[in-house]
C-alpha cells in the first residue's frame, strides 16, 4: 500500500506575556547562547529527518532502522511516486532550509557549523535540481528509461533488501508488493505528463527500458524474482510452517500475474505511445530549460561553480597525461605499435586475461576479487588509524537488470548490522571485464572505495544521522572512489603486476573520459555514437560496455562528472596540506579527519582540510 504523509513543520506558536502590576516596556530581546542555538540546529534537522523517512519508507528499511527509530511502522508500505508528491516535499525542504537560514551560523559551535554548511548545501542543490518539475528532476529527467524506474528498483529491493525472517515481514512483503504495482502506475502517468510538457527520453533510452519491461513480464509470474525470493527466503522463516509457505508463494504469484504485470503492461504501453515521438539526440540540451537544467545538475553533481567547458578541458587533458603513462607500460611488454587504445584492446582480448562466460567463470571472478579484498584490507593499517568494521560482500548484478546496469554499484551496510554492504559487479558478458581491469574496480567499490569510507562514516557515532546516513555527495563519495584506487596504487599492490597497474590507468582513463563525454552530450551536442567513439578511442574499452555507460550519461546528465572532479580535488588538498606541513605530514590523520567528517560537498571538504593543516602547523 501507499503510504500518506503529514507536514512536519508545525505552525508558528503563540507566545503570551505574563504581567504583574503595572505594564513595563519590553526590554531587548536576549541573544541566543551557540549552546541554545545549538539546540534549535538539532531539533530542526531531527524534524526535517522524521519527515524524510516518513516519506521514504524503503529507506527505512535499507537503513535497518526499527519502527521506534523510524517513528512510524514502515515494513509494509512503499514511498509515493506521484508529482503531486514530489511537489510536497519540495515545498516541506522549502520551509526547512527557511527555518535553516533563520539561525545565526556565525554564533554556532564549529562542528555545528559544518552540519549547518552540509544541510545547507545539500538542500538547496535539492531544490535547485526539484525546480525542473521532470523526471527526477534536472540530474534524472527522465521517469523511466533503460537505467531509472520503478520497474528496475523495485524487484532488486524486495528481492536484497526486505527482510523475510518473521510472518509479519512476509504479510508486509505481500503488501509491498502490490504497493510495487502502484508505484509503476504512478510513474505511468508522469511519462504522459512529460510527454505533454515536450520531454520524452531519446529513442535508445525507451527501447532499452521496452526490453527489460517485456523481458521481465513474458516470464511466468512462478519464475519471477519476485515470486522466488519466497521460495529461497521463507525455508528459513521458522514460524511459518511449509504448508503455510506455499500460501505464501501462491498469494504472491497471483499478485504478480493479476496486479503487477497488468501494471508493466500499462507502462509498456505507455512508452510505445510516446516512442513515435522520440529523437535519438541523447543530450539535454534539446530539452526545455536544457542548459539551465544541466547547469543545476553540474552544479549539485560536483558540488563545484566549474562550467561545462572547464569540466571539458580537464578531461582532455587528463586522458593525454594518463595515455603517456599507459604507453610506456604497453611498450614494457612489447606492445609499441598502433594507438594505447588498440593495444590495450589487444591485451584484452589475449586467453590469459579471459574468463570463460559461463557460471563457473562467473563464480571465478567473484572469487578472485573476494581475494583481492582480503589482500588489500590488511594494508589499510598503512594509511589509516580507523578501520571500517563492517563485513562486505561482492555480488552478481542479478540476471533480470544487468541489461541496462552498470559495471559496478555498492549498496551500503544495515544500520543495525542486519545486511553487510555489498557490491555488485555485472557479469552479463565476461569478456566485459579482462583479469586485469578487476583489481581497481574491487579498491573503488569495496576497500578502501566506497564501502570503506561509507562504512567508517556509519560506524562514528559523532556524524548527525541527517549526514551520515540521510545525505549525499557524488563528488565526494565518487571522488574517494577514485582517490581509493590511485591509493591502492600508492600502497604497492601493482608493485610486481603492471598490466593491472595498465587497468588502474585504464580505470582513471575512463573517468577522464567521462568529463569528455558528458559535457559533450549535454553542452557540445554530440550524438550518442560521436561520444561512444570518443571513449572507446581514449580507453580501449569494449564498444558493448562503452555504449551502456554512454547510455547512461544520456539519462544521468552531469553525474559522470562527479568522480574525476572530486578526486582531483581530494588530490589538491593533500597536495596542499604536505607542501604547508612538509616532513611532518601525516596521511593517516589525512585521511582519518577527512572521513571521520562522512560524506560532504567539496566547498566544506576544502574547509575542514585547510583547518586540519592549520591546527597540525600549530
Amino acid at each position: 500500500m501507499r503510504f500518506s504523509r503529514r507536514d512536519f513543520l508545525a505552525a508558528g506558536a503563540a507566545s503570551t506575556a505574563l504581567l504583574t502590576g503595572c505594564a513595563t516596556p519590553a526590554g531587548p530581546t536576549p541573544t541566543p547562547t551557540a549552546g541554545e542555538l545549538s539546540a534549535q540546529l538539532t531539533a530542526l534537522l531531527d524534524r526535517a529527518v522524521q519527515t524524510s523517512l516518513r516519506r521514504s519508507p524503503e529507506r527505512c528499511t535499507s537503513l535497518g532502522l526499527s519502527e521506534e527509530r523510524a517513528g512510524y511502522r514502515h515494513i509494509d508500505k512503499v514511498s509515493d511516486l506521484s508529482k503531486a508528491a514530489g511537489r510536497e516535499g519540495r515545498a516541506l525542504q522549502q520551509a526547512a532550509l527557511a527555518e535553516l537560514r533563520a539561525i545565526n551560523r556565525a554564533s554556532l559551535p564549529a562542528r555545528d557549523q559544518v552540519t549547518y554548511d552540509v544541510v545547507a548545501t545539500a538542500w538547496e542543490n535539492s531544490l535547485a535540481n526539484s525546480a525542473f518539475e521532470v523526471g527526477g528532476g534536472a540530474g534524472s529527467p527522465y521517469v523511466v528509461t533503460q537505467l531509472t524506474g520503478a520497474y528496475r528498483n523495485g524487484p532488486d529491493f524486495l528481492d536484497a533488501q526486505h527482510p523475510l525472517r518473521t510472518r509479519d515481514e512476509a504479510d508486509a512483503y505481500l503488501a509491498r508488493l502490490s504497493g510495487f504495482a502502484g508505484q509503476l502506475d504512478q510513474e505511468t502517468l508522469i511519462i504522459a505528463e512529460d510527454a505533454a510538457a515536450g520531454v520524452i527520453p531519446p529513442d535508445f533510452a525507451i527501447d532499452g527500458a521496452l526490453a527489460s519491461l517485456e523481458g521481465f513480464s513474458s516470464r511466468a509470474p512462478a519464475e519471477t524474482v519476485l515470486v522466488q525470493t519466497l521460495v529461497r527466503r521463507l525455508p528459513a522463516v521458522a514460524e511459518i510452517p511449509e504448508a503455510d509457505r506455499a500460501s505464501y508463494v501462491s498469494r504472491a504469484e497471483a499478485l504478480v500475474r493479476d496486479t503487477v504485470f497488468p501494471a508493466y503492461r500499462r507502462q509498456i504501453e505507455a512508452l510505445r505511445t510516446v516512442r513515435p515521438r522520440a529523437v535519438h539526440d541523447a543530450g539535454i540540451w534539446r530539452l526545455p530549460q536544457g542548459a539551465e537544467m544541466y547547469a543545476a545538475s553540474l552544479r549539485s553533481r560536483t558540488t563545484t561553480t566549474m562550467s561545462p567547458q572547464e569540466i571539458h578541458n580537464m578531461g582532455l587533458e587528463l586522458i593525454a597525461s594518463l595515455n603517456s603513462e599507459m604507453d610506456g607500460i604497453l611498450r614494457g611488454q612489447g606492445l609499441t605499435r598502433g594507438s594505447v587504445a588498440a593495444r590495450v584492446q589487444e591485451i584484452s582480448r589475449r586467453p590469459d586475461q579471459l574468463y570463460p562466460n559461463t557460471d563457473e567463470g562467473r563464480t571465478q571472478i567473484l572469487a578472485d576479487l573476494n581475494t583481492q579484498t582480503r589482500h588489500i584490507e590488511s594494508l589499510m593499517p598503512q594509511a589509516f588509524n580507523t578501520l571500517a568494521q563492517a563485513q562486505l560482500e561482492i555480488r552478481r548484478v542479478p540476471p533480470t537488470s544487468e541489461a541496462g546496469a552498470p559495471g559496478g554499484y555498492y549498496q551500503r551496510a544495515a544500520l543495525d548490522g542486519s545486511r553487510p554492504g555489498a557490491y555488485y559487479i555485472n557479469l552479463r558478458n565476461t569478456a566485459e571485464w579482462p583479469k586485469f581491469t578487476l583489481p581497481t574496480l574491487n579498491y573503488h567499490e569495496g576497500v578502501p572505495g566506497h564501502h570503506w569510507q561509507i562504512s567508517i562514516q556509519q560506524e562514528s557515532g559523532s556524524i548527525p544521522f541527517i549526514r551520515s546516513a540521510m545525505l549525499g555527495f557524488s563528488a565526494f563519495s565518487e571522488g574517494w572512489g577514485l582517490y581509493a584506487e590511485q591509493l591502492a596504487d600508492e600502497l604497492g599492490v601493482y608493485a610486481t603486476d603492471p598490466l593491472g597497474r595498465l587497468g588502474y590507468l585504464q580505470s582513471m582513463t575512463f573517468r577522464a573520459s567521462r568529463l569528455v563525454v558528458d559535457t559533450g552530450i549535454h553542452h557540445l551536442r554530440w550524438s550518442r555514437e560521436q561520444a561512444i567513439q570518443s571513449m572507446m578511442e581514449a580507453t580501449g574499452d569494449q564498444e558493448s560496455s562503452v555504449t551502456t555507460e554512454i547510455e547512461r550519461y544520456c539519462v544521468w546528465p552531469g553525474q559522470a562528472c562527479s568522480y574525476m572532479v572530486g578526486r582531483q580535488a581530494i588530490n589538491r588538498m593533500r597536495d596542499a596540506s604536505r607542501a604547508t606541513l612538509g616532513a611532518r605530514f601525516d596521511l593517516k590523520g589525512f585521511h582519518d579527519t577527512m572521513l571521520a567528517n562522512g560524506a560532504v560537498p567539496l566547498t566544506v571538504l576544502e574547509q575542514i582540510m585547510s583547518d586540519w593543516t592549520t591546527t597540525q602547523r600549530a
